[in-house]
Parts: structure tokens; C-alpha cells; sequence
């Protein structure tokens, strides 16, 4: 029967030097999907309790899903995970471009990376081959210098490669893994996990066609796809990501300003209609009809931007632009280059400057401590040398490469007001302040702050004629009705859960958001590729598996429901603007983190999922991880 996966999992052993090849199962496949599944199985199974994020015990896995590879709109991306060298705890994050369909392609469902090489190395996999080839010549260059410097050296152009660059090397602990050089596994600091293994790239291609179990289902769904982005055209084809209006997520209160502090910024047409100001085009993902990533390209007395590293994100423009109170656009673009270049989370490099700039407005850094930088906050200048001195761990950027958490530790004087992160992970570019779910998700997320499994409760307070949530996907797992953007009570408790589970199990099918599928939808496209009788309830379930092994995981290494908790920033109100009497209650985020506890069946008072829970969910093995 023809299937979507291979039942192929590659294993790197970079101490010993060797690969092999296993086989778990069908069985394993359908309880896991992939994504965040496998990398929850290897790190409770594998990784010993108590091992350094950054020593050989850890193993770092590259997860595509059941539907990865399948040439058909969102399904180009895949997971990456490890024990984060960030957070101390469960690492994950996804990526898209074209990495994750060429592994599958090659004929592997997984790769898992164990050990580390005394020398930088590289993995060259080609139609069910590996190879472990030498890279100490490439070690210190660019992503587009090693991209180009290997693909020239295996004489195939179309190799597609998932690699890091000094960034990484440098073990910067929200360094991100890159495939290709305009798409981050950004967040948890993965990339540095490689670079402690001197594994600068894994380069994949492969002729393997994955049409699945039902091909003229897939090629029907795809045609049919890409024939609404044609003929319905959404601002994600033209714009992208926050490269339309962004006065309303200042006038809402949801855009960052000035390292989380100010609720006003009348600079904010200088990050606005990027397309317009200096795009040349959009570009896409593999197989995928959307088409949502910039490309820009300017050249002004001050900087120059190469459009080979794509442009920014949304995220990108909030944590390198209004964050740290810039609003030139070819500043930010120059900055996301060179993160790109060097891999760097664009997230958590523009936070942790900004929270450095506030430290050093208020008096806590200096021009001594900084190198000479005036690091105020507007200063584009400043920020572009910043991201320069985090990658290579120069100055002030070698405290700023550990996190926001440590930084602040060592400056002191109050520094902890201004460090914007839960488990030490820096909050991405939408406020907790004004979505109280996405509070709840912040606080809870097994990685960190994380704005793709967490809840944006603007989805919840309009309905639709009949008194609905106009969400489906919300409003087909039972939350019905819409709830105030204040509310943290129990029906946006369960909203919240519903969220995370769906968004979840994206992230094991995987899956990207951005076309738009279904529920029924994802039914049907897994039951084309893999031939199995899958239903919302069974993919829902991949998705609360996950959440729980995960959590699992967390609990296993030490992390408490003390460490379920938001930034002090986000318990007062910001200074102007839409959320001048902003706070969250912290009395009242913690009651509801309680519910949230009992609802997803774990201990009420401690947060650690049941034995009974890792039963139904078919895991009980995972037991014997929690902690006695």
C-alpha cells in the first residue's frame, strides 16, 4: 500500500561517526503522526533526567509528519526539538520552506541526532544515503556561504539544507536552526543545540514521489486550494505578515512598543506596507499555492538588504522594529538579514536588546558596559551592532547571547522588571495584557512564550449571525459562544485548551495555518496519504498527546507550576495607549491555571499529568518519568 511516510527513521551518531536506520512501526506513526510526538518519545526515552542541553547526551530531532512532503499547500513544513538549551525543558519548534519535503522525499520520516563530533561536520542525505562529510572549512561562514559552499561541493543545486550559522556556532541560547536562508526554526534556542554538536548543516534531497494512499484526493485538494488563493486573494499573498496597517495593533494595545512598555507609537507608518516601500516579491513555501514570504531588497547611505534572506515576518517587524522603538524598515530588513545569516531567533534577538536598551535608559548599562553603543531605544544603529555582538559573543552581546533571564540576574538593580519572558523564552509580538487566554498560554506552553499554540482571544468576542463564534475550528470542538477579551474564567480556560490541542496537532501532522484547512479538511487529506480511518477525534488527540508528553518532560526536569508564569511587566499597565489600566491579576491568572490543570487531567496542585491521564492517551509507558 502506498503511504505518505517511509517507516524510516535516519539516526546520526556524531560521536562514534556512523548512521543506521530504524524501523518502530505503523503503529508508532499513527499514535505520533510526528512532530512534536516523536520528539517527546525521544527526549523522555533517551535523554537522561538532569543532562546539559548543550553536552552529547542531548539528541537533537528533526520531525516532519505524515503529511510532510505531500505537494499540496502547508504540508512543506517540519518540527525540530531538543532539550532546550534555553528554557531547561522541552524544546520544539517549526519550521517550513523546502528542508522538511526533500528529507521525506529522500526517504526518511526522522532524523535524530545524537552524541557530539570533535570536529564541525555535515550530513549529505540522498535517496536513502547518508554521508557524514568534514565541514571545519565551513565552519564560521554565513547560512548563504555554507549554502552555497555545499551545494557546489556535491554539484547539486537543488540540495535543500537545514544548517546554522556563527550564531549557532557560538552557542547564543536562542540561536535557531535555518532551512534554506529565509525560513527559522526560531524559537528554543535549537540552533545552538547543533552547533554544540559541530553539525553545521544537514543537506537532503530526494526523487521519491509522496502522492500517499489516495493521490487524486491530494492533487484534487491542492488543485482546489490553490484555486481559492486565485480567485479569493487574501492580504497573506500580498502582504505577508505584518507588512499591511499596523496602527490597529497600536491602537488596540496588541503590538509591542518599546520593550512591552508604552502603549504609544506615532513612528509606526515607518514599519508599514513593506511590499510598497521595498519588496520585489512574494515567495512560498514548497508545493504551497499561499505564497506569503517577502522578499526585499533596498540599498540606502546607512544599510544595504539582500534579498536572498527573504525579509521580515511580522514577528520580526514588532521585536526588531516597535519593540525596540525603531521604525526604519530597511533597519529592521538589515537586522532579519543578518539573523538570518547568523541564526538568530529574530524574537528573541530584538527583545533581549530591547530589554537592554530599557537597562540602559534607566541607567543599569553603560557606555562602558556597551562598548561605546549608544543603546537607546529608536536607534537603529544600535540595534543592527547589537544582533553583530550577540552572534559572535563580543561584549555585552556575550551576556545577552544567555537569555534575558540570566542577563538580568547579573546586571541586577531591578533588571528582572524589564526581562519579557516565561521560562526564560522571550514574548513574541502579541500582548497578554489584552488577550488574557493568550496569558494563560504564555504561562502554560511547555517551550516557553509561544504565540502559534497559544489562544488570540480577538478570535472570541465577535459572533456570527446565529450567536456563534465565527471560528469553526473552535466552534466545532464546543466553544460556541463569544467571551470578553478580559475574561479568565473558565469558559476561556477550555477555549484555551481547544486551541492548544488543535494547534498541537498541527505541529505532528504538520501542518501550517496560513492556507486555512479544516478539520475536516485534515481528515480527509490524512486519510489520502496515509489510508488509515483518522477522525477530528482521533487528530485532536495527537495533539493533547503531545501537550502532555511534553509536560511530562518538563515536570521530569525539575520545572514546576512556579515556573508556569508571565513576565512582572505583564502584571501592570503599560505607560499610555490602550492598555494604561492593562494589568493582569496574578491571583486571578493563577486561578485559572489551576482549572486549567484539572480540565487537562493533571494534578491540581503540582501540574503533573496523571498516571490515568498517560494512560488514556495511550502512553502510559511515560509513568515512569514523572517525577516520585
Amino acid at each position: 500500500m502506498s503511504r505518505s511516510f517511509h517507516n524510516k527513521i535516519l539516526r546520526l551518531n556524531l560521536t562514534e561517526g556512523t548512521t543506521r536506520v530504524e524501523e518502530p512501526g505503523v503503529l508508532y506513526f499513527r499514535r505520533y503522526m510526528g512532530g512534536w510526538n516523536i520528539i517527546a518519545d525521544v527526549l523522555l526515552k533517551e535523554v537522561p533526567a538532569g543532562a546539559d542541553p548543550l553536552g552529547p547526551d542531548n539528541k537533537l530531532i528533526f520531525a516532519p509528519g505524515v503529511l510532510t512532503g505531500l505537494a499540496i499547500s502547508g504540508a512543506s513544513r517540519n518540527a525540530v526539538g531538543a532539550k532546550s538549551p534555553l528554557t531547561g525543558g522541552f524544546g520544539a519548534t517549526e519550521v517550513g520552506g523546502n528542508f522538511g519535503a526533500q528529507l521525506k522525499r529522500a526517504g526518511f520520516d526522522a532524523l535524530i541526532v545524537e552524541g557530539a563530533s570533535d570536529k564541525p561536520v555535515y550530513l549529505w542525505v540522498k535517496d536513502g544515503v547518508a554521508e557524514i562529510r568534514q565541514a571545519t572549512h565551513l565552519w564560521g561562514k554565513t547560512t548563504k556561504e555554507t549554502q552555497e559552499m555545499i551545494r557546489e561541493e556535491l554539484g547539486e543545486s537543488r540540495a535543500e539544507l537545514t544548517m546554522i550559522g556563527p550564531g549557532g556556532e557560538n552557542m547564543v541560547r536562542y540561536a535557531c536552526v535555518m532551512n534554506g536562508l529565509k525560513d527559522a526554526g526560531g524559537r528554543a534556542g535549537l540552533g545552538a543545540v547543533m552547533g554544540s554538536k559541530k553539525l553545521k548543516a544537514v543537506a537532503a534531497l530526494g526523487t521519491a514521489n509522496l502522492e500517499g494512499a489516495d493521490a487524486e484526493t491530494i492533487r484534487e485538494m491542492a488543485r482546489q486550494k490553490a484555486r481559492d488563493v486565485r480567485e479569493n486573494p487574501r492580504g497573506l499573498s500580498k502582504w505577508g505578515t505584518g507588512g499591511g496597517p499596523l496602527e490597529d495593533g497600536v491602537l488596540q494595545g496588541n503590538l509591542p512598543i518599546r520593550n512591552f512598555r508604552d502603549g504609544e507609537f506615532p513612528e509606526i507608518g515607518g514599519l508599514e506596507y513593506v511590499m510598497d516601500k521595498i519588496g520585489i516579491r512574494m515567495e512560498g513555501c514548497y508545493a504551497c499555492a499561499v505564497r506569503c514570504k517577502k522578499v526585499v531588497q533596498a540599498e540606502t547611505e546607512s544599510y544595504k538588504v539582500d534579498p536572498d534572506y527573504g525579509g521580515p515576518e511580522y514577528e520580526t517587524i514588532g521585536s526588531l522594529g516597535s519593540c525596540c522603538g525603531v521604525s526604519d524598515i530597511v533597519a529592521v530588513s538589515r537586522a532579519n538579514e543578518l539573523c538570518n545569516a547568523y541564526s538568530l531567533d529574530t524574537i528573541g534577538a530584538g527583545v533581549v536588546i530591547a530589554f537592554a536598551m530599557e537597562c540602559f535608559e534607566n541607567g543599569l548599562l553603560t557606555l562602558e558596559d556597551t562598548g561605546g553603543i549608544d543603546l537607546r531605544f529608536g536607534n537603529g544603529d544600535a540595534m543592527i551592532q547589537m544582533v553583530e555582538k550577540i552572534a559572535r559573543r563580543e561584549g555585552l552581546g556575550d551576556l545577552l547571547a544567555e537569555g534575558l533571564a540570566p542577563a538580568a540576574a547579573k546586571i541586577g538593580q531591578g533588571a528582572e522588571m524589564f526581562a519579557v519572558h516565561s521560562k526564560n523564552q522571550a514574548y513574541p509580538m502579541h500582548e497578554p495584557r489584552l488577550k488574557r487566554g493568550l496569558a494563560i498560554g504564555y504561562a502554560i506552553s511547555p517551550t516557553g512564550a509561544d504565540h502559534c499554540h497559544s489562544l488570540h482571544d480577538t478570535w472570541l468576542i465577535n459572533a456570527d449571525e446565529e450567536g456563534f463564534l465565527p471560528s469553526a475550528r473552535l466552534r466545532g470542538m464546543g466553544a460556541l459562544e463569544p467571551m470578553a477579551l478580559e475574561s479568565l474564567g473558565p469558559e476561556k480556560v477550555r477555549a484555551t485548551i481547544y486551541n492548544s490541542m488543535a494547534s498541537i496537532m498541527d505541529n505532528c501532522l504538520i501542518t501550517c495555518s496560513m492556507p486555512g484547512w479544516s478539520f475536516d479538511h485534515l481528515v480527509e487529506m490524512t486519510r489520502a496519504a496515509t489510508g488509515w480511518d483518522v477522525t477530528v477525534y482521533e487528530l485532536l488527540r495527537v495533539g493533547e498527546r503531545a501537550m502532555t508528553l511534553a509536560r511530562t518532560f518538563n515536570m521530569r526536569e525539575g520545572l514546576t507550576v512556579e515556573d508556569d508564569r508571565l513576565a512582572e511587566r505583564s502584571y501592570v499597565p503599560t505607560r499610555g495607549g490602550a492598555l494604561a489600566d492593562g494589568g493582569i491579576d496574578p491571583g486571578e491568572l493563577r486561578r485559572a491555571l489551576d482549572t486549567y490543570y484539572a480540565m487537562m487531567g493533571w494534578d491540581r496542585e503540582t501540574g503533573v499529568p496523571t498516571v490515568a491521564k498517560l494512560q488514556e492517551l495511550g502512553v502510559g509507558w511515560a509513568a515512569e518519568y514523572l517525577p516520585g
